[in-house]
């Protein structure tokens, strides 16, 4: 055991080494400066500005339905023709004209009454809505990705401190208990203690510093860039960010504001004109046709003719029967309907169970939060007492391996008490919809 120990703790602190070197440049990525990064280079968020770019334009679509059209068309054609003529007692007389045909022509066509064209415009403005909502949904949730794996990195680099100490502890002790064993003053018990404790103290480190890359890599993919070091949280916590509020009243909030149920009405509406469309179907259509064309021997019998000619007049189409088509169209777009309505529902509980957790993770966080200041604090002075009992012949080396476990495990519920107080505030205002960069601001004050 002994003397396995040296390679395998030497070949441990060189790649805690290198993850600490990482985690030790001279410029570190502050919170807002992570978050502005992954508003130019996320990908997910990057999607989600294409698709609201794209959106905008549903509500100039559905507009042209109700808008003349105009078109204008533009023929030439060569023409070699065989005519021969009767002239009765004179006989026939053929001929092999040559000549070329030009067509020319303007038609305009303007909606009167066009149910389906009204109901895609109604349409057209719905989606453009649902994307501007959804959109604002995904640039919020991109503020809770950045500061989620912001935190969770912070998170696992406290970890490999932690694990860190607990392990160089733990090696102390065993070096300690070595001396003394020589000396005739420690026991086996002791130094096989000690040693089981080292060598699960080494393997949660390696366990540490895998999540520790897993997390920076994470944290840099959403940023677009290689991270290297992190702003650490500051020592003197101070819990000032509790929104206030009952769940009641945060409920209300979310209900008015939440940009995903937003969306999710808007996406009723669309539905709800999707069964219009449908519809229309049986009904008639009512245009305002006009047209001007300029022909010049456009046939055999006036190819040596030019014309014009101007047109205006209305165009009603009333639709007689379509095959069942309609009929079947307008069933689905009733099952669209209510499958956009149960969507609804579906969201909104989805929020508000988040709300609810949320909000009673932020209560409980501050409570948990003081309660293990206490504890961190209570595990010095235990670990202080623990060495001084040993000396006196009172405890036993047990004892404090143990004082310093509890003082190691206080610190680590503190620091993941700390972050998750942080994130439910964060978390709770994204439910709410009504997440900013402010609250990135806020949060980023907690780290230098």
């Amino acid at each position: 055991m002994t003397r396995n120990f040296k390679p395998r703790r030497l070949a441990l602190a060189t790649t805690l080494a290198g993850a600490l070197l990482q985690f030790g440049s001279a410029q570190a990525m502050s919170l807002m400066q992570a978050y502005q990064a992954a508003l130019d280079n996320d990908a997910t968020f990057q999607q989600a500005v294409q698709d609201a770019e794209a959106g905008k334009e549903y509500k100039i679509l559905g507009r042209s339905n109700l808008l003349p059209s105009v078109q204008a068309n533009y023929s030439l054609s060569r023409n070699n023709a065989d005519l021969v003529t009767d002239y009765g007692a004179q006989g026939k007389f053929p001929s092999h004209p040559e000549y070329l045909s030009r067509s020319t022509s303007v038609n305009l066509r303007q909606p009167i009454y066009n149910p389906d064209g009204w109901a895609r415009y109604k349409q057209g403005k719905a989606q453009t809505a649902y994307s501007e909502q959804n959109f604002e949904g995904r640039a919020q949730e991109l503020i809770g990705r950045v500061v989620g794996a912001y935190i969770d990195a912070l998170f696992a680099n406290e970890q490999v401190r932690i694990n860190t100490a607990q392990r160089d502890m733990y090696a102390e002790q065993k070096a300690v208990n070595d001396r003394l064993f020589e000396k005739g003053e420690g026991t086996k018990t002791d130094m096989l203690e000690t040693q089981s404790r080292l060598d699960l103290a080494e393997a949660q480190l390696i366990e540490a510093l895998d999540n520790q890359q897993y997390q920076i890599a994470t944290l840099s993919a959403i940023v677009g860039q290689e991270v290297t070091s992190l702003d650490q949280l500051m020592p003197e916590f101070n819990i000032g960010l509790v929104p206030v509020g009952s769940f009641d009243e945060w409920r209300k909030i979310a209900l008015e504001n939440n940009p995903d149920l937003k969306a999710q009405t808007f996406a009723i509406e669309s539905a709800r004109q999707e069964v219009a469309k449908s519809q229309a179907g049986h009904k008639p259509r009512l245009d305002v046709v006009a047209s001007y064309s300029k022909a010049t021997a456009e046939s055999l019998n006036t190819y040596n003719q030019d014309s014009t000619n101007r047109t205006i007049g209305i165009q009603l189409t009333v639709p007689l029967y379509s095959g069942g088509a309609v009929s079947a169209t307008t069933r689905q777009s009733v099952a669209g309907l209510e499958k956009a309505k149960a969507e609804l529902q579906l969201r909104t509980d989805k929020v508000l169970v988040e709300l609810r957790k949320q909000h009673a993770a932020m209560l409980s966080s501050v409570a948990r939060i003081r309660a293990l200041d206490k504890a961190v604090s209570s595990a010095e002075l235990l670990v202080t007492a623990t060495q001084q009992s040993i000396k006196g012949g009172v405890r036993i080396n047990l004892d404090l391996l143990n004082a310093r476990q509890q003082l190691y495990t206080s610190q680590r519920d503190l620091a993941q008490a700390r972050y998750t107080y942080l994130l439910s505030i964060l978390k709770m205002r994204t439910a709410a919809g009504v997440a900013s960069v402010d609250d990135v601001k806020q949060i980023s004050a907690y780290f230098r």
